[in-house]
């Protein structure tokens, strides 16, 4: 790939592994309701069989090891646990074991969970969420708790919601896609810092991207019209939160059928840290420098390549197209809300 930060191997094996299995597209599931398999739910149903993906290595991740299969049996599922130590290894665990299973729960971030999209999107195997994250932006969306137990008793006592999969190039995402400030702040995010500031990790990584951000320019196309911009940043947002409790657009949902984008036109950088407030609530009416706009696809294109990041992973790079797959997977959330 050419241009600057363009993806690494593990990436590219990712994208390669992503083109064989959809031929080069993301299509919705094929779900076949009358599925006669034990174990589905429904009448005469048996002991539900969970896929259950947990990296020990990971942070938090021994704790779920130990925690999490006992538990979950002791609800009265029946729990095969699938260790994994890289992202890239998920969707093809899931496909390797989709005929086992009937259920798949994920230990991790939004990162990891990301890496199951593609996989849940070709089997219709619904999905859990167990969040071992340092921001954890999906389970906020879905209003899962961030600790351990709590998750666990959604799991549990939860109910099965449809969702939508955004996705830019073929690369499924869950909560937003960004271009220009986000793939610096992406890359910033090292475990270390991670590991050293927690949720403060994002703040402390986008201080020091501040200090040497520029604008590039862009043009982005919305149902035939298409604008020329000079901006900090473009985001795509599928879900609701991104970046450890950002907010997309105050009207976003992750079960509208629309995607949410934002250009920051801002000539001056720091004007930035006028708008906090605003990234937190995703109120942008107030600010001219920021576009914003609602729409099922759009695509964007540079002058050169630039690095697209899905959930805090780097997966791509301009030109994109941004595609939205209403209810394409569904996941367990609590029953209330």
């Amino acid at each position: 790939m050419s241009g600057a930060g363009a993806p690494g191997e593990e990436i590219g094996a990712r994208a390669s592994y992503l083109r064989a299995m959809q031929t080069g597209a993301l299509t919705e599931p094929a779900r076949d309701e009358a599925d006669p398999r034990p174990g589905r739910d429904g009448p005469g149903a048996v002991v539900p069989r969970t896929l259950l993906l947990v990296n020990p290595n990971a942070r938090r991740g021994a704790e779920a090891l130990r925690r999490v299969p006992a538990r979950l049996a002791a609800g009265g599922l029946e729990v095969r646990v699938e260790t994994f130590a890289s992202p890239a290894e998920v969707s093809p665990d899931i496909l390797r074991r989709r005929a086992e299973v009937d259920r798949v729960v994920v230990c991790g971030g939004d990162g990891t969970v990301n890496a199951a999209a593609a996989a849940l999107m070709q089997t219709g195997l619904p999905l859990g969420i167990v969040p071992l994250g340092t921001a954890n932006d999906l389970a906020r969306t879905l209003g899962i708790p961030t600790d351990i137990e709590g998750a666990l008793e959604v799991l549990l006592r939860g109910r099965l919601a449809q969702i939508d999969v955004g996705s830019v190039n073929g690369h499924p995402f869950f909560n937003v896609a960004t271009i220009g400030l986000g793939v610096d702040i992406t890359r910033r995010l090292t475990p270390e810092t991670k590991k050293r500031w927690g949720r403060l990790s994002y703040a402390v990584a986008a201080s020091r991207v501040l200090l040497r951000a520029r604008p590039f320019s862009a043009w982005i196309r919305n149902r035939g019209e298409v604008f020329r911009v000079k901006t900090l940043q473009i985001a795509v947002g599928n879900g609701v939160h991104y970046g450890g409790g950002n907010v997309v657009a105050e009207t976003a949902a992750i079960d509208d059928g629309q995607l949410d984008l934002y250009s920051l036109e801002l000539k001056n950088v720091w004007k930035l840290a006028l708008m906090l407030r605003t990234f937190r609530s995703g109120r942008y009416g107030a600010w001219r420098e920021v576009r914003t706009a609602r729409c099922t696809e759009f695509e964007v294109e540079t002058r050169r390549p630039r690095p697209i990041s899905t959930d805090g992973e780097l997966v791509t790079e301009t030109p994109a197209r941004f595609v939205v797959h209403p209810k394409a997977i569904s996941v367990w959330r609590p029953a209330e809300g």
